[in-house]
């Protein structure tokens, strides 16, 4: 057991402190499940926010579509940045 979560502790990943240049297809396919996930989350918020009758419990929820609402938004706002940026070293032809 003990050699199991060496081994284990041994194979794990450095974490990256700067976002690579390129996206790789995974990469891209996570992300737009990531992003997916993101906004039924918030569709799913505003629904219930929607439906509930207890005042805490609605803005409890509404507070929790808002975070789910920003996470989206800054996923879609480094996407851009960093495409952006990208795209205008490509050269012309």
């Amino acid at each position: 057991m003990q050699q199991y979560q060496t081994q284990g502790q041994q194979q794990q990943q450095p974490v990256m402190m700067q976002p690579p240049q390129v996206i790789t297809t995974k990469d891209c396919l996570y992300l737009k499940d990531q992003l997916s996930w993101e906004l039924i989350a918030m569709k799913k918020c505003h629904h219930l926010a929607q439906e509930c009758t207890d005042p805490e419990i609605r803005q409890a929820i509404d507070q929790a579509g808002q975070m789910h609402q920003r996470h989206y938004q800054l996923l879609v706002k480094h996407l851009q940045n960093n495409n952006n940026a990208e795209m205008a070293k490509v050269p012309k032809s």
